[in-house]
């Protein structure tokens, strides 16, 4: 078995390894706690914690958010009631998912604070009414 694997580097089989003439690096989960090992697992599957997936969630009803407002000064006057609309749909869906979020983190660090709706709403107006050239 020896000379096989001697005649295997010489060979040249283990040339391409990833790490060559650096440190591997170590997956020390006793830092991490209990659940290193299953979120270890988790990511190898490509998957995350519940709280991640419900975090992905609330960040993409975010950006959501922030495309509305960010196009809102260019919504005719006709539209301003769908955009309120769309505004109170992403809101109750952001909070929904910050609830969850919330719920599921394991310190507080990972929470986030739930959207107002009332002042979501003043930031739509005050977008609908700055002046389409702006």
């Amino acid at each position: 078995m020896e000379r096989q694997i001697r005649e295997a580097m010489d060979g040249g089989a283990f040339d391409d390894l990833p790490y060559q003439g650096e440190r591997l690096p170590l997956e020390d989960d006793s830092a991490a706690g209990e659940w290193a090992m299953a979120h270890r697992m988790l990511r190898n599957a490509g998957m995350a914690p519940p709280w991640i997936e419900s975090d992905k969630e609330a960040r993409k009803q975010l950006a959501a958010l922030d495309a509305l407002l960010a196009r809102a000064p260019t919504i005719s006057p006709a539209s301003h009631n769908g955009a309120r609309r769309d505004l109170a749909r992403i809101v109750a869906a952001a909070n929904q998912a910050i609830a969850r979020v919330n719920a599921e983190a394991p310190t507080v660090r990972q929470h986030r604070r739930e959207l107002d709706p009332v002042s979501e709403i003043a930031r739509l107006e005050e977008a609908l009414a700055r002046d389409r050239n702006d």
